[in-house]
C-alpha cells in the first residue's frame, strides 16, 4: 500500500490468482491528481462483494489505520472496518463498498500520522503470530439458517433419541419459535438430585459465533456419547443440559442477510421491536439494595427470590416478547448455572452487571457471592485457547488477559436489568456471559478453530455445576420439602429448593455451616464440607414439623382457631370480676 497524503494506492499484487477480478486505470482520479500522481497507476476494483476473507492477509502488508476514535479496535470490524461510533456515517475512518455497492475498496485517512492496528479481514488470529488450527471433529462447520438449525437439531436428535428432546420456550417477535435442545439421561424430567443447567447464546442476534458453537456442542456431545467417550457420558448421566442457541432468531436473520463481512457491528443485534433481550429483564437489584438500606433484609425482606414487579408483568410494559419467554422459562426448571455466550469480546463477565452507585459507569459491584462467582469466571478462561494468553492481542483497548479473562460486570460498564443479574436475584442460577471471540460474525472458515478454542471450556464450566453441596430436605414421613429456605453462613444470599424437596448450592470448598427453614417445620443446621475434586458433598436434612404448626393443623382438625395468651388472660379477668 502506498499512501499519499488523503489518497492511497493499493497493491493488490497478492491477491490469489483464482480471483475472477478486472482492473482497469481510473481516469477520472487521473485528470484530478495529474501533476501530482502521473507516475502512478490508480486502479480500481471490479469484483464480487466476497470479501478478503481468502487473501489471509498478514500483518506487515497493512501499514496504516483507518480509525478516527481510539478505543474502538480493529476487530470492531471486518471488510467494511466499523471505525467510528454510528455505522450510519460512512466517512468516519476508513470502509469499504457497501452491500449494494459494485465496487470493492477500501479508503484510509493519512493525513494525520496514525497507530498501526491492521484491517481484520477474515482469516486473522487474535495473536500476533498466526498459528493454524485444525480439529479432528467430524461437525457441521457452516453459518446455519433458521431452518437449517432446527434441521440440524432435528438430525441429532435421530442419532441419539435416548438422550436429547426438542422442545421451544416460546416465539419470537416474528413468530419464530425459539427453540431448544436438553440433552440428559432421562429427557424431558427432572430427575430427583440431578442438577439443571443451561447455555443461551444469541440475544443479540448478530453475534453468531455463540449461536454455532452451541450447535456444533450438541453435535459433539451426541458423538462422543455414541463412542462412549467416558468424561461425556458422566456429564450427560449426572446433569440434565440445556441448550438454546437463538434466543433471537429475528435479530439473526437480519445480520445474517448482510452476511460475514458485511453485517457490522449492531445490524441485527436488537430484536424487532428493538430491544436489547440481553438487558431487558426487570431491575432487581434497585429493590433489593432500597430494601438493604431500610433494613428490611431479611426479616421483612429476602434476600434472594426477589420478586419481579407486577408492573412488568403487565401486558403493555416494554418487554420483548422473547425476554418474556426467557423469564417464564427460568422460573419453570429449577437451573443451578448458566451461561449466555456472546461476542465481540473475549472476556468472561460475573455478576453484579449494575454499579450500587447510581452515577458511577464503572464500579466494582460484587454479590454474595463474589468468590464463587470468580472461579466459575475463571474456569471457563483458563481453559479457553487465547483468554489469558498473555501474548494475544486485545480486541480493543481492554487488556482483560492480565486480569485473568475475567471481570466484574459493574467494573467494565454498568447495565441494569442484565439476565446475569435477574437470575442471581430472581431464581438459584448463578448466570455469567461468556464473550467467547473478538470477531461477533466470524466467515465459517474460522469455525473449526473458534470452536478447539472454546470447547474445552464449555465443557469445564458446565462440570462446575457439580460443585459444592447438594442434598434432598425431607420431613419425618420422607416426603420432599418445597420452597425450603437454604441459608449458609456468612454468605447473605440464600437459595431454595425445588419441588421434590432437592437443592444444589455452589460453594468454593471448605466447612460451611447450613441452616434450612420452611414453613410449618423446625430450623435445622448443620456443618457440611465441601472438597477440591469436582462432586457436589452431600448433605440432606429432615426436618420436624414445629410446634405451633401442630397447634394449628389440630384446631384446624376441630374447626376452631387458636386462641392468643392476651385473649386468655381477658376472659379468665372477666370470670374473676
Amino acid at each position: 500500500m502506498i499512501i499519499f497524503g488523503s489518497l492511497q494506492v493499493i497493491d493488490l499484487s497478492f491477491a490469489p490468482p483464482t480471483k475472477k477480478c478486472i482492473y482497469k486505470e481510473s481516469k477520472v482520479m487521473l485528470k484530478k491528481k495529474k501533476k501530482l500522481y502521473s507516475r502512478y497507476i490508480l486502479l480500481e476494483l471490479y469484483c464480487p462483494p466476497l470479501g478478503l476473507e481468502t487473501l489471509k492477509i498478514d500483518d506487515f502488508q497493512l501499514h496504516a489505520s483507518s480509525m478516527r476514535h481510539y478505543g474502538l479496535g480493529p476487530h470492531r470490524g471486518r471488510l467494511n472496518i466499523q471505525g467510528g461510533l454510528y455505522e450510519d456515517d460512512l466517512y468516519d475512518g476508513g470502509w469499504c463498498a457497501g452491500r449494494n455497492d459494485p465496487l470493492q475498496w477500501f479508503e484510509v485517512d493519512a493525513r494525520r500520522l496514525m497507530k498501526f492496528t491492521g484491517v481484520v479481514t477474515q482469516g486473522r488470529s487474535s495473536l500476533w503470530s498466526r498459528n493454524e488450527v485444525t480439529t479432528t471433529d467430524n461437525l457441521d462447520f457452516r453459518h446455519h439458517s433458521y431452518k437449517e438449525m432446527r434441521q440440524l437439531m432435528k438430525v441429532v436428535n435421530e442419532m441419539c433419541p435416548n438422550i436429547t428432546r426438542i422442545y421451544n420456550i416460546g416465539k419470537s417477535y416474528n413468530g419464530q419459535k425459539l427453540y431448544a435442545i436438553e440433552i440428559s439421561d432421562n429427557p424431558g424430567e427432572h430427575e430427583l438430585g440431578e442438577p439443571e443447567f443451561r447455555y443461551t447464546a444469541g440475544s443479540h442476534g448478530n453475534e453468531v459465533l455463540g449461536r454455532e458453537l452451541l450447535l456444533l456442542l450438541m453435535q459433539f456431545m451426541c458423538q462422543e456419547y455414541l463412542s462412549r467417550n467416558t468424561r461425556i457420558r458422566r456429564l450427560v448421566d449426572e446433569t440434565r443440559i440445556h441448550l438454546l442457541p437463538s434466543v433471537n432468531p429475528d435479530g439473526y436473520e437480519k445480520a445474517c442477510e448482510a452476511g460475514s463481512e458485511l453485517s457490522g457491528w449492531s445490524l441485527g443485534r436488537w430484536s424487532q421491536d428493538g430491544l436489547d433481550i440481553h438487558h431487558n429483564f426487570p431491575d432487581l437489584n434497585s429493590v433489593l439494595w432500597e430494601a438493604e438500606a431500610r433494613k428490611w433484609v431479611p426479616r421483612k425482606f429476602h434476600n434472594h427470590h426477589v420478586p419481579v414487579p407486577d408492573w412488568y408483568r403487565s401486558t403493555n410494559a416494554t418487554v420483548a416478547v422473547e425476554t418474556r419467554a426467557l423469564v417464564s422459562w427460568m422460573e419453570k426448571i429449577p437451573f443451578v448455572l448458566g451461561g449466555n455466550l456472546q461476542g465481540g469480546e473475549l472476556v468472561v463477565t460475573f455478576p453484579f452487571d449494575r454499579t450500587r452507585s447510581v452515577t458511577a459507569l464503572r464500579e466494582a459491584t460484587p454479590t454474595a457471592d463474589d468468590h464463587v462467582f470468580r472461579w466459575l469466571a475463571f474456569s471457563y478462561a483458563s481453559t479457553h485457547r487465547l483468554m489469558t494468553h498473555a501474548s494475544r492481542r486485545v480486541c480493543h483497548t481492554d487488556d482483560f488477559a492480565k486480569e485473568d479473562g475475567t471481570i466484574n460486570g459493574a467494573s467494565w460498564h454498568t447495565a441494569a436489568g442484565s439476565m446475569n443479574d435477574f437470575s442471581y436475584l430472581h431464581t438459584n442460577c448463578f448466570e455469567l456471559s461468556m464473550f467467547v471471540g473478538c470477531d461477533k460474525f466470524p466467515h465459517e472458515t474460522e469455525l473449526p478453530e473458534e470452536w478447539e478454542n472454546n470447547r474445552e471450556s464449555l465443557l469445564v464450566f458446565m462440570e462446575q455445576v457439580h460443585r459444592g453441596i447438594k442434598g434432598v430436605i425431607r420431613d419425618v414421613q420422607g416426603k420432599g420439602i418445597a420452597n425450603a429456605i437454604i441459608a449458609v453462613d456468612g454468605i447473605s444470599h440464600d437459595i431454595r429448593t425445588a419441588s421434590d424437596g432437592d437443592y444444589w448450592r455452589l460453594l468454593n470448598p471448605g466447612e460451611y455451616r447450613v441452616t434450612v427453614r420452611a414453613e410449618g417445620f423446625s430450623v435445622s443446621s448443620k456443618v457440611c464440607s465441601v472438597g477440591y475434586d469436582i462432586g457436589a458433598s452431600r448433605c440432606d436434612f429432615v426436618l420436624g414439623r414445629s410446634n405451633l404448626s401442630r397447634i394449628k393443623e389440630i384446631m384446624q382438625k376441630f374447626n376452631k382457631q387458636p386462641i392468643s395468651m392476651r385473649q386468655r388472660l381477658r376472659q379468665r379477668h372477666l370470670l374473676d370480676t
